[in-house]
C-alpha cells in the first residue's frame, strides 16, 4: 500500500486506486438541530469562513447545531497543497482588516464560552499572518471578556517571532497539528517539516506564558503502530499537553486514499497509551478532529 501511496503522490488524480468501503462505525445519521441554520446564516452574513465548511468536517452538523464553530481566518485558499486537506489552494489577497472584529461579533452573537480560531497557510505574507491571528485573539477577548480562545496555527515557516506574536496575545491553548508520522511527511505534508512542527510546540511550551499546547494526528494513512507511539513520545518530549487522534477520511478522489479504517477499540488503546505517556488530555475516536469538543478537552 505504501508503494501505491507513493505513486499517488507522484501522479495525483490520475493514479487510480481502490476506494475502501466504510465500516459500520463510520456510518452515522447526520441531523441538524434548530440552531444549525442560525449559525450558518450568521457566518455568511458576517462574511466569515469556518474550517467546518471549507474542510468538509464530518462533525459540522453536530457543532453547528450546538452553536459552535471553528473560525477560519486569512481567507479560504491555502498557499500549500497538502495531500489530505480539502481546503482550496491558490493565491489570496491581503487579509481583511475587519475580520478580527467580525469574528469577535460572531462569538458574541453566538454567546460562546470558548472559541477555536484557525487559518489557511499564508506563506505569501511576511509573518504568515501571525499579527492577524493576534489581532483576532485580542478582538475576541476585548469584545467577549471571559471567553476562552484556542488557536490552531500553521508553522509560519519556522519564524519564531511569528510564533511569539501569537503567544503574546495570550490564547488559552495553542494547537499545531503534526498531522502524521515523520516517515509520511514527504507524501502527506510535502511543504512542511516534522522537526519544525515539533520545534514550534517546544517553543510554545517554553515561551507561551503558561499556555496549554496541543497537537493531533490522523490515522489510516499507512503509518505503523510503532510510528504512532514514537510520535507520541516526540510530542511529550516537546511539551505537548493535549492530543487528538482521528480517522483520516479522503475528501475527494484527488486526495490521498485511505490505507485502512482504524477500529474504535484501537483508538481506545492509543488513548490509554497516550495518557500513560504523560498527555494531560486525549481525544481518540474515528470522528475526532483537532477542534472537536475543544472546550471539554481543555477543561478535562
Amino acid at each position: 500500500m505504501a508503494y501505491r501511496l507513493l505513486l499517488t503522490a507522484w501522479f495525483g488524480e490520475y493514479m487510480p486506486h481502490k476506494v475502501l468501503k466504510k465500516p459500520a462505525w463510520l456510518k452515522r445519521r447526520m441531523t441538524a438541530g434548530s440552531d444549525y441554520e442560525k449559525v450558518r446564516a450568521l457566518i455568511e452574513n458576517c462574511h466569515l469562513h469556518t474550517v467546518c465548511q471549507e474542510a468538509h468536517c464530518p462533525n459540522i452538523w453536530e457543532c453547528f447545531s450546538k452553536k459552535t464553530a471553528t473560525f477560519l481566518i486569512l481567507g479560504d485558499r491555502c498557499t500549500r497543497n497538502c495531500r489530505f486537506c480539502a481546503v482550496a489552494q491558490g493565491p489570496q489577497g491581503p487579509p481583511d482588516p475587519e475580520e478580527p472584529h467580525h469574528v469577535a461579533l460572531a462569538v458574541q452573537e453566538l454567546k460562546l464560552a470558548y472559541v477555536v480560531i484557525t487559518s489557511v497557510t499564508r506563506d505569501d505574507l511576511p509573518d504568515g499572518g501571525a499579527e492577524h491571528f493576534a489581532k483576532t485573539i485580542r478582538a475576541v477577548k476585548d469584545t467577549c471578556p471571559g471567553v476562552g480562545v484556542e488557536v490552531l496555527i500553521p508553522d509560519f515557516q519556522g519564524k519564531r517571532q511569528a510564533w511569539q506574536t501569537v503567544l503574546d496575545a495570550r490564547p488559552e491553548v495553542l494547537n499545531h497539528n503534526v498531522e502524521t508520522v515523520q516517515r509520511l511527511y514527504p507524501l502527506v505534508r510535502p511543504q512542511a517539516d516534522y522537526g519544525q512542527s515539533l520545534d514550534l510546540i517546544r517553543y510554545a511550551a517554553g515561551n507561551g506564558h503558561g499556555i496549554s499546547t496541543k497537537s493531533g494526528l490522523m490515522l489510516g494513512l499507512g503509518e505503523s503502530r510503532h510510528e504512532i507511539v514514537t510520535t507520541f513520545e516526540d510530542l511529550v518530549q516537546a511539551g505537548c499537553d493535549i492530543l487528538t487522534l482521528g480517522q483520516y477520511l479522503q475528501p475527494t478522489r484527488k486526495h490521498l486514499p485511505v490505507d485502512r479504517f482504524v477500529p474504535p477499540e484501537e483508538f481506545d488503546e492509543f488513548k490509554k497509551i497516550a495518557i500513560e505517556m504523560g498527555f494531560s488530555s486525549v481525544a481518540a475516536e474515528p470522528f475526532v478532529r483537532s477542534s472537536y469538543r475543544a472546550k471539554e478537552l481543555f477543561r478535562s
